[in-house]
């Protein structure tokens, strides 16, 4: 006698963080069959690295990919929030800007061309690769922000913000908004 076994659901509310066709062109499984061989491989009690490395051993997941596997899996099992990190909790928001990129750069460099976009939030510059990338020490002290610059084309721009070592999922979510309206205020700031 077969005893059929109950499939357990994915989280409430769980949104794949890439869709089951695009994870299937790339792993040759989509994600119903990925959560049915990870919950026979009991990966919710084996954590991330192990998962990951099944993945790419035994059933020869490419690197990225293997990463991706799991960290969908254990959001969708609930052993891990939207945007959750080892270190925390990390977002991103970007925008492509109507400006060349030196002026773009130079916007976020100089603290009084700062000020106009990101008023009264005193972060720190700390380290940058001119009209490429930025490290940026956020308020609470941490080296948490990355900024990259990257040219879309004559007279265009595009910044994306990462911003790591949040405490919370709600802090995600606010942080989330307050860098696109940051960005949205740097848009209308240098394409005026």
């Amino acid at each position: 006698m077969v005893i059929a076994r109950k499939k357990k659901a994915p989280a409430s509310g769980w949104t794949p963080p890439i869709s089951s066709a695009a994870v299937k062109v790339k792993t040759g499984r989509g994600w119903n069959e990925w959560l049915a061989i990870l919950d026979r491989e009991k990966a919710a009690k084996v954590g991330h690295k192990a998962t990951a490395e099944l993945l790419h051993v035994k059933f020869g997941v490419p690197g990225w990919w293997s990463q991706m596997v799991t960290v969908g899996y254990e959001q969708a099992r609930g052993l891990r929030a939207k945007h959750q990190k080892p270190e925390g909790f990390e977002i991103g928001a970007s925008r492509v800007i109507g400006a060349d990129v030196k002026s773009v750069f130079k916007a976020w460099l100089e603290p009084r061309s700062r000020a106009r976009w990101l008023p009264k939030i005193a972060i720190t510059v700390h380290k940058s690769t001119p009209h490429k990338t930025m490290r940026v020490t956020w308020i609470d002290g941490t080296k948490s922000i990355s900024v990259y610059f990257t040219h879309k084309g004559a007279g265009k721009t595009q910044v994306t913000v990462q911003h790591g070592k949040l405490t919370s999922a709600a802090a995600a979510r606010k942080m989330k908004a307050f860098w696109g309206a940051r960005l949205d205020a740097l848009k209308r700031t240098l394409e005026t």
